[in-house]
């Protein structure tokens, strides 16, 4: 009980206090009614907007940015100032609206030279999605958590990587992409060993399977193969359970190459230890 108790107080305390900094800022100084920008020019509106952008007053960006599109909408920024509200819904955390924007830019614009960033963008987005405060201030393990969103990311730098071969976001979304498919891979694994545990041994080989058969070269594929060694011993499958015993060593005769939580920190370590993540 005193476990829980410590676990609900810090959670609470920093929801109260981590997002407060950011919330009061864009209710004080972004507060600005599109009436102040009647007269501006358009060069005022997208310069101005530029500034508010890069100091971090993301809605009030966004509230110029939708001025100058309403205002100018074949103007010199119009286009522009579509795929940056966008950019500037991600960088507010809101989702949703920055998906739904940079989608509109892609129907609206599809032969714009930058249309291959909002495909992009949509990527980072759904990779970001669930990091919420905890996860930026705390080291929780994501794998653990819905890989819905980064099926989602995955699918969206995919795209990217067909449509626009050439694009200069090609690199950074294929590193993102090994990253993902690392964390949908240790998402199995961690289904497998929760089966493991309740001793639903089927179920346990099932989901080990699933990593090894389609999450080939993941860093997951040693943990899995662990899980259908015991599965396989638990279910008296003998022949099998040495078939993937010799796989193992075959593969990772000094046990996996990449550490579980590699580079783990203290911080990390006493996570793990309280078990948020369990």
């Amino acid at each position: 009980m005193r476990l829980f108790l410590v676990k609900f107080l810090l959670v609470i305390t920093l929801g109260l206090l981590l997002p407060g900094c950011e919330t009061l800022k864009n209710f004080n100084l972004e507060s600005t009614s599109t009436d102040e920008y009647k007269d501006w020019s358009e060069e005022k509106l997208h310069t101005s907007a530029k500034e508010a952008m890069d100091d971090g007053y993301y809605q009030k960006a966004i509230k110029m940015y939708e001025t100058l599109e309403s205002r100018f909408p074949f103007g010199e920024y119009a286009a522009q100032a579509q795929l940056n509200i966008a950019y500037a819904y991600y960088k507010n955390d809101d989702s949703e609206a920055a998906i739904a924007a940079a989608e509109r830019f892609i129907k609206i614009h599809p032969r714009n030279p930058s249309v291959d960033y909002a495909y992009y963008l949509k990527g980072l987005v759904n990779y970001n999605r669930d990091i919420g405060f905890l996860e930026r201030f705390l080291p929780t393990d994501t794998s653990q958590r819905d890989p819905g969103s980064a099926r989602d990311a995955y699918n969206n730098f995919q795209e990217l990587i067909s449509r626009f071969p050439d694009s200069q976001y090609i690199p950074d979304a294929q590193q993102r992409m090994i990253a993902l498919r690392n964390n949908m891979a240790m998402h199995e694994v961690h289904a497998a060993r929760f089966y493991l545990r309740r001793k639903a041994y089927v179920a346990a080989v099932n989901r080990a399977s699933e990593v090894v058969n389609n999450y080939q070269r993941t860093t997951a594929v040693p943990f899995a193969l662990e899980v259908m060694i015991e599965a396989y011993k638990k279910l008296g499958m003998e022949t099998l359970a040495n078939n993937a015993s010799r796989v193992y060593e075959l593969n990772f005769p000094d046990g996996p190459p990449v550490p579980e939580r590699e580079n783990r920190t203290m911080a990390g370590k006493v996570w793990d230890f309280i078990g948020f993540d369990k």
